[in-house]
């Protein structure tokens, strides 16, 4: 299972249309994925202050568009592990994919994220 952050509104947008494309799809050709241990740290570090957000929670296997695990973007890095790769999806998200969708809302008392019970 990999994660996106998404917005509620745009999650509501994407259940209307049928597919979830993030705007990255469109700024930068795919949409950032991460793993569980990646998430938290994503969300802290680009999400500080929102309340307005959803976990999804999605299977790999079912993707319609090409998943590509590449290097976060910034310097090169030489010696990159597996763990540093993050989950690219090069193509909207395929709503038959998601197989669950977690609220997402920081701590109230220290406002930092942690990922949602299931």
């Amino acid at each position: 299972m990999i994660l996106h952050i998404a917005s509620k509104q745009d999650w509501s947008s994407a259940q209307a249309k049928g597919e979830y494309a993030a705007p990255s799809l469109a700024t930068e050709g795919f949409i950032h994925f991460s793993t569980d241990k990646q998430a938290v740290h994503v969300a802290n570090a680009f999400y500080k202050g929102r309340k307005d957000l959803v976990l999804l929670v999605v299977d790999e296997s079912k993707l319609a568009a090409e998943l590509k695990w590449e290097a976060p973007a910034g310097p090169p890095a030489e010696n990159i592990s597996q763990s540093d790769l993050f989950p690219h999806l090069y193509g909207p998200l395929n709503l038959t994919a998601v197989a669950s969708v977690l609220d997402f809302q920081p701590d109230p008392a220290t406002g930092a994220f942690t990922l949602p019970n299931p």
